[in-house]
């Protein structure tokens, strides 16, 4: 939350749908359209007065940006992304890797900042990569010292589909068992205006005395 809010007394939001705490909660009060969360915590300035009656949340904002709440679910979800990989040997010494990510959100929402990582064998000696044709921001790397490929995007569309084909090298002759000792692929990356969650805020409410919020 990015706060400027001046003189307000208190600052109230409304969450559009339910948030619980099991699943026996979920199924007896709040029914399918609620959000099950593991555990959660708020900011000091936050006061749970009326959160176990109808999930609202009071608190007095500091200035600038701060996180009012932060929260673990397990619940299942739709991910944002897919992600395809696979690995197979070429030759004694060689092995070609292929990762697909595909952006299975709206064409109108936009990811940034997305780093790719795959371990690869302890015997990697070298990788060359190939992007498909008219690729942009996009890098991809060796990383000699921990033994993983980087692939760099610098966005991705709703909707879209990526491709890395690497060409691998080994320093020892490779017995069937590459599979077993590459991956698995991790994935990070940042979607702004997009909640995989589906925790929603409905609207805030401010006090009488608040003058102006940007």
């Amino acid at each position: 939350m990015d706060c400027d809010i001046f003189a307000a007394d208190s600052f109230i939001l409304v969450f559009v749908n339910m948030c619980c705490f099991s699943v026996a909660d979920y199924r007896s009060s709040y029914g399918s359209g609620a959000v099950i969360l593991d555990d959660c915590n708020f900011h000091e300035s936050v006061h749970l007065d009326n959160f176990d009656v109808d999930r609202t949340l009071t608190l007095v904002p500091p200035d600038g940006e701060f996180p009012v709440m932060n929260y673990r679910m397990t619940q299942e979800f739709k991910p944002p992304f897919l992600i395809n990989s696979l690995i197979e040997e070429a030759g004694a010494f060689k092995a070609e890797v292929i990762i697909k990510v595909s952006a299975v959100f709206p064409s109108s929402i936009t990811a940034n900042t997305i780093a790719i990582q795959m371990p690869l064998p302890k015997y990697t000696t070298r990788a060359t990569f190939e992007l498909v044709a008219g690729a942009i921001g996009q890098a991809a790397d060796f990383k000699e010292t921990n033994k993983r490929i980087e692939w760099v995007i610098k966005k991705i569309v709703g909707g879209s589909e990526h491709t890395l084909r690497a060409k691998l090298t080994f320093s020892q002759e490779l017995h069937g068992n590459i599979a077993k000792e590459s991956g698995p692929v991790s994935m990070t990356f940042t979607i702004p205006m997009y909640n995989a969650s589906k925790l929603q805020v409905s609207h805030y409410l401010l006090a009488p005395t608040a003058f102006c919020v940007q």
